[in-house]
């Protein structure tokens, strides 16, 4: 049998070193594909398997099923993560993560520290290891937005880097962890000639071996000139390379093409391990919400807390606690609850939480003062509401007065425009109520006067400009009309339909309703509507009967509320409308399937793409759309279009597919007012027949002939001032043009009132921010520049959000020891267990111990030793069924350390007593032990 044994052992190390080789013949010789890998392609590749491993991590340690997908796709992805309604969330952020991507290449072509030209190492990795801290720093804000932003730019350096040095050259095929870890060298860069000129197109053999065999590190120059001897970029833009030839492996077909795969894959798997070192730091939750899962609903409330505010305050926090209480612990529960009031002089704070408990007790804790005027600061707290919520967020005002910010009606315009929020307000005691409330008397036995009757125009007209409503009503019947909260709350809702008539006309409108479409809701808004609705199997119901055969109706005020229940609600329905004063109409549902899209313009200069805009788009100008189709692997829009929102009028564009699910799309001519988009298109599902859907956004856009254009400005720190420049040009009548400037952190601002442009002209100006010393570091701040016409009509605008991040004095991680691995496993492993015992220590201290990896229990505590250090004890224990463990400490700057890390094997002679470092000899091991017991029988 000892024979046998070490037979086994001989083949077993065999088939290991067999597996060696075959891993890095894999890597190093995969045959090139015909399409190039993009940062796209590798940013999207990296994030989908690092949220898979975390979904499967966290299943596991919660004793729950985790089934990978074959094919890792963000719905897939979501679905696997038990967070399907999150597919759309989790598209638009990886997608924001991808644009800031690609911005690098936009806005920092020839800047050879954003690429790792001309081996400048130092300051590319100085650039990663600030923007690692800044997304840190910004989760932990739960600034989610500017934490998209900062890991989109520094993984298009860290990509960068596998494809213009020549890491790969040196027979690399592990990540350079050292990029990414600021405590560490990053040594033995060349010093001296790397390269000589290529003899053919391909360029082989053009490092020299020297640089090969002594592992310089270097990289190619890029530009008009490059010191004598060393290696280019390359390509016909790289003016360096004529006729030299270059080292970048860009593409398949760049001058090192025949490693892009390569570098591509060690790339992947660069950006992979940034993404866990960022988890690591702010933990799974944190980290999968940067990333939009598990994002299922936000409600988000922003309420007037004047004196006569108080009924509706009672009745909020009634039927609010209700609509909280009813999904709490269900798969509909919220997975954020925001909360605003606003008062007069006063507006904020935004508070944010998680915690459905925290939001009732923030709400209950609200008490209604103050407000001698009859206008308040509305406005104030919806803008701080759009820019501390989610993109996309359901918000809802509640308010009975006028707001005396009306000057910030173009700032919140401009908000609503660029995260499609939708602003629904609940209005009390306006000019159009029916009835006039009386003074009540107050606890204190005081005379508590109502404020004046207001003109509720302004909301009406931001109400619309979201695609939300304005829902005029007295306070006894608010209640009624907040069941819209529970219904346009939910996280898969979408718009199918919406119009909006103003001057009101007579008119009959389609919508087809698809197959995948549930919970079916009409909302018709307006004081006179007359209308008849009718389903695609020709069942009718008029508004004059609120129970017919087609449902119920139910009327709040201006508000009307249609709830089909005929069985089949697929097909196509028939609005008709009859009303003497202005109306809207909206047909909204439950679903899977939707779209995303952004406005975008051509980039120009080195590298083709396109960039998003952040200002309404160019009036008498082609209009580019970026559309991305969610909710279904198989589905494909056969018509764009941009519709009058005053009208049935549409304009298609032409489509062109970039990727997978994603669409250029051009229009040639466009609307001249307010417009919406609009998708048609068709599913092709395997276990049904091909459908056909519409969707159509809720946000109004216009163009603009105004444009405003601002420069990138990068982390700003606290206690500094900054400037922002940005140009202001036109394509109509020159004059002087009206500048407003405003942040939603009050941070004091400085910038001239006007700029004076000639006809077709263009003129420069600047705001000047001071950010206060006591700034929290990762807190971001939103900038809105609006330019306004002579004449007030037309207004165009930026919107910048902008990281405030402190120096990051310390970098060095925590220090870890294993001090104890005790195992006592046997044959069953569920009768047996292991435990660990570490100490960790950190300068700054620890500010949290994590388990990446396992299933088994932890506990910390801390003492200071002898020596008046303060240390970390970790002990972690589990059943021997559950080897894994990886055990990282982080310190209260976002260090990460690992402790220990481990992969479960079995040892062939002892079984257990030893940890496995590399999976695949571990699977190997296992065959290997159960041939030698089965020998033993």
């Amino acid at each position: 049998m000892m024979i046998f044994t070490n037979l086994l052992i001989k083949i077993l190390s065999h088939l290991y070193l067999i597996m060696i080789l075959m891993a890095s013949q894999t890597q190093a010789f995969m045959p090139l594909l015909s399409k190039s890998r993009t940062h796209k392609d590798i940013t999207r590749d990296a994030i989908l398997q690092t949220t898979a491993d975390i979904c499967k991590s966290r299943a596991l340690q919660e004793g729950r099923n985790f089934v990978l997908p074959g094919a890792l796709t963000v719905k897939s992805v979501a679905g696997s993560c038990y967070s399907s309604d999150s597919a759309k969330d989790f598209q638009s952020s990886l997608d924001e993560i991808i644009k800031y991507n690609v911005w690098v290449d936009i806005r920092h072509p020839f800047t050879a520290s954003y690429h790792f030209d001309n081996e400048e190492f130092l300051s590319g990795r100085d650039l990663i290891t600030k923007g690692v801290s800044a997304v840190k720093y910004s989760v932990k804000q739960q600034s989610y937005q500017a934490a998209r932003e900062a890991l989109g730019k520094i993984l298009h350096t860290l990509q960068d880097f596998y494809s213009h040095s020549n890491w790969i050259e040196l027979g690399k095929r592990e990540p350079y962890s050292n990029l990414i870890k600021p405590d560490t060298p990053i040594s033995n860069i060349a010093d001296s000639e790397t390269c000589s000129k290529c003899v053919d197109d391909v360029c082989v053999g053009n490092i020299l071996e020297e640089v090969i065999t002594q592992q310089k590190l270097t990289s190619g120059y890029f530009g008009l000139s490059k010191p004598k001897g060393k290696c280019s970029h390359g390509g016909n833009a790289d003016l360096s390379s004529q006729g030299q030839g270059g080292i970048n492996k860009d593409t398949t077909t760049s001058s090192h093409g025949y490693l892009h795969e390569v570098a591509a894959s060690v790339a992947t798997a660069a950006t992979r391990e940034l993404l866990q070192d960022i988890r690591a730091a702010v933990g799974d939750s944190e980290f999968l919400r940067m990333l939009g899962l598990s994002q299922t609903s936000v409600l988000c409330f922003v309420i007037d807390t004047t004196s006569s505010m108080s009924e509706d305050i009672d009745e909020v926090r009634r039927v609010t606690s209700s609509i909280v209480d009813s999904k709490t612990g269900t798969a509909a529960q919220s997975s954020e609850y925001i909360l605003v009031p606003f008062n007069d002089p006063d507006y904020g704070p935004l508070t944010r939480t998680t915690d459905p408990n925290v939001f009732k007790e923030q709400l209950n804790a609200l008490t209604a003062a103050g407000g001698g005027d009859s206008a308040e600061m509305c406005l104030s707290g919806l803008q701080l509401a759009l820019t501390g919520s989610p993109p996309q967020t359901k918000i809802f005002v509640f308010t009975d007065a006028d707001a005396k910010d009306k000057g910030l009606k173009n700032t919140v315009r401009a908000l609503i425009e660029r995260t499609k929020s939708v602003v629904t307000f609940m209005l009390t005691n306006t000019t159009t109520s029916r009835r006039r409330r009386r003074s009540a008397e107050r606890a204190d036995g005081q005379q508590q006067v109502s404020p004046q009757l207001f003109n509720s125009q302004v909301y009406q007209n931001l109400a619309q400009a979201s695609g939300g409503h304005a829902i005029e009503v007295t306070k006894e019947t608010l209640s009624q009309a907040m069941n819209i909260i529970a219904v346009t709350s939910r996280s898969t809702l979408v718009t199918l339909f919406q119009a909006v008539r103003n001057p009101a006309k007579a008119e009959s409108f389609s919508v087809f309703v698809d197959s995948s479409v549930q919970n079916l809701t009409i909302y018709i808004t307006g004081n006179s509507p007359d209308y008849t609705i009718t389903s695609p199997s020709g069942v009718s119901q008029s508004s004059t009967e609120l129970n017919g055969a087609l449902g119920l109706i139910q009327r709040v005020g201006n508000f009307h509320t249609v709830h089909p229940n005929v069985a089949e609600q697929a097909g196509l329905w028939l609005f008709s409308i009859k009303s003497t004063q202005p109306y809207s109409i909206k047909v909204v549902g439950q679903s899977e399937v939707d779209f995303l899209f952004d406005f975008v313009e051509p980039s120009q200069g080195l590298h083709a793409g396109y960039a998003e805009l952040n200002s309404r788009p160019a009036a008498n100008n082609n209009v580019t759309l970026l559309v991305t189709m969610v909710g279904a692997d198989s589905m494909k829009p056969a018509e764009v279009s941009l519709v009058e929102a005053s009208s049935s009028n549409s304009f298609n564009g032409k489509i062109e597919e970039v990727a997978s699910g994603q669409y250029l799309v051009t229009f040639n001519s466009i609307p001249a007012g307010e417009f919406t988009v609009r998708v048609v298109g068709q599913i092709s599902s395997s276990r049904s027949t091909d459908y056909n859907f519409q969707r159509q956004s809720p946000t109004q856009f216009q163009t603009s002939s105004v444009n405003i254009t601002t420069q990138p400005v990068g982390t700003v720190e606290p206690g500094k001032q900054f400037t922002l420049p940005f140009t202001v040009a036109t394509k109509g009548s020159g004059g002087s043009f009206n500048i407003r400037v405003s942040n939603d952190r009050n941070f004091d601002t400085l910038f001239n009132t006007s700029l004076t442009l000639e006809s077709g002209g263009s003129a420069n100006g600047t705001v000047t921010l001071t950010v206060p010393e006591n700034t929290s570091s990762g807190t971001d701040v939103t900038v809105t520049i609006e330019a306004e016409a002579p004449d007030g009509s037309d207004f165009n605008y930026a919107v910048q959000r902008i990281a405030i991040v402190a120096p990051v004095k310390d970098i060095i991680p925590p220090v870890c020891e294993a001090v104890t691995v005790n195992t006592n496993c046997s044959d069953n492993c569920s009768l047996s267990s292991w435990y660990l015992t570490a100490n960790m220590t950190d300068a700054s201290g620890i500010q949290s111990v994590r388990v990446l990896k396992g299933k088994g229990t932890l506990s910390t505590t801390s003492v200071l030793n002898a020596t008046g250090v303060n240390v970390t004890t970790a002990v972690y224990s589990s059943s021997c069924c559950f080897r894994d463990l990886e055990l990282v400490a982080v310190d209260t700057v976002g260090n990460v350390a690992t402790c220990f890390k481990s992969t479960a094997a079995r040892s062939i002679l002892t079984y257990g007593a030893e940890f496995c470092l590399f999976l695949p000899v571990c699977l190997w091991l296992n065959i290997g032990v159960s041939i030698y017991r089965f020998m033993q029988l």
